[in-house]
């Protein structure tokens, strides 16, 4: 530790918050899978979701990374927002916040509800939402969910093409990234989506 004794405590403090996060991720979900056909641990998700952000969107504030560590735990496990505010602060609560979906809503509804939210988050929650979009849809690349048909893969992008859109402007890196999964897909980009909901 004499590394922390030369005026590095930061870098410690930093580490320690985002291991904390990474901790309290892994303990929420450590009963949950993924749904592809190995059924892998959900805790790489948002791993690979706050990797995203900071090896390629080249983002190194801890706020945004923690936010993108815990950002399914309201969502899918039994965390509170009063429990991420309590252990994380305000900060990461509010980010997290505007990237829950509201489970007592129908999924189309949801899935609407992204994509007329979109333009209107914080930077910091653009940014989870396009890392968390670019995880999926690579994952989708790799492989199909279990029970899920073509269609409804192409009919993910499609959904997911109209949610990047209110989200563009915000990171170039991680909308090429995307822009080329869109392209290899064949998918058009933008408000396709919304003219085929009904």
């Amino acid at each position: 530790l004499q590394w922390m004794r030369m005026g590095e405590g930061t870098m410690s403090s930093d580490v320690q918050r985002l291991l904390e996060a990474a901790d309290f991720a892994a303990i929420k979900h450590k009963n949950q899978r993924r749904k592809d056909p190995e059924g892998t641990p959900y805790i790489n998700h948002p791993l690979g979701v706050s990797r995203i952000l900071a090896n390629e969107a080249g983002i190194t504030d801890v706020v945004t990374l923690q936010a993108a560590l815990l950002h399914d735990t309201v969502e899918d496990t039994d965390t509170t927002f009063a429990e991420i505010e309590e252990r994380f602060g305000e900060k990461v609560r509010s980010i997290v916040a505007e990237v829950t979906d509201d489970k007592s809503l129908s999924k189309k509804e949801r899935k609407l509800r992204q994509i007329q939210h979109a333009p209107h988050c914080s930077y910091e929650a653009k940014l989870v939402k396009l890392a968390d979009k670019l995880y999926n849809l690579r994952d989708l690349k790799r492989c199909t969910p279990a029970g899920w048909t073509e269609k409804r893969v192409e009919e993910y992008f499609i959904w997911a093409s109209s949610v990047i859109a209110g989200l563009r402007g915000t990171n170039q890196t991680l909308e090429k990234s995307l822009d080329v999964l869109f392209k290899e897909s064949n998918i058009l980009l933008g408000d396709k989506f919304l003219s085929e909901r009904d």
